[in-house]
């Protein structure tokens, strides 16, 4: 499903990663694991559209995003690709559900299928009753499973997550690691995944490990 040759990231002087090849396929769940430094969120953010390589293809089902632009790139991300960052980053004037919907909505969806799917998610996440909660009444595990569904809503081709857990204590790094794999069960949802937590790498598929800007 996505593939990656030989990217090539610098800052100034500074090469942070070094010829990176890479391959996921369709309902894997993968952790990219490595000491900070060794260009995981850089890798991540280059595969999922928010950074561009200097050197180096990346593809997903086919399709190159390099060729797209602007309005198209954001549509093409909105539409493919799922996001879920260390901190949640919900809106704090809109409740959960609207916090969901909002990719949707962008991407000029029904409202009613929106709302049919949105509300599907929070229930399979766990949130029946929080969803006209706003961020600030929710526990940090609840908001962080509010970004999840978000991340999901458009039935992206891969939900990228740079360090999902690491605001979160064990108990609720726990559930989230479950959920994970309850929704590659239920949706054959593939996730690729930066953590330094060991108990996720280890359950994961397949385990990746970084360092000095390679893959070794």
């Amino acid at each position: 499903m996505l593939i990656a040759k030989n990217i090539v990231k610098r800052y100034g002087d500074l090469q942070v990663l070094k010829g990176v090849n890479l391959e996921i396929k369709k309902g894997e769940i993968v952790s990219i694991v490595g000491s900070s430094g060794a260009g995981k969120s850089t890798l991540l953010h280059i595969l999922g559209t928010l950074d561009t390589a200097d050197e180096g293809e990346v593809t997903l089902n086919n399709i190159s995003p390099a060729n797209f632009n602007g309005k198209a790139l954001a549509e093409f991300r909105n539409k493919h690709i799922g996001f879920v960052f260390q901190f949640h980053h919900l809106l704090p004037e809109f409740t959960a559900f609207e916090n969901v919907c909002i990719p949707a909505w962008l991407s000029g969806k029904k409202d009613k299928e929106t709302a049919l799917r949105a509300k599907e998610l929070l229930s399979l996440l766990g949130l029946p009753e929080r969803m006209e909660n706003k961020p600030a009444a929710l526990s940090g595990g609840e908001q962080q499973r509010v970004a999840v569904a978000r991340a999901l809503i458009n039935n992206p081709d891969i939900v990228f997550a740079d360090e999902p857990t690491g605001n979160l204590d064990s108990a609720n790094a726990r559930e989230l690691h479950k959920l994970f794999f309850h929704l590659r069960d239920k949706f054959q949802q593939t996730f690729l995944i930066v953590t330094h937590n060991e108990e996720l790498a280890q359950l994961s598929d397949r385990l990746i490990q970084m360092k000095d800007g390679k893959i070794i």
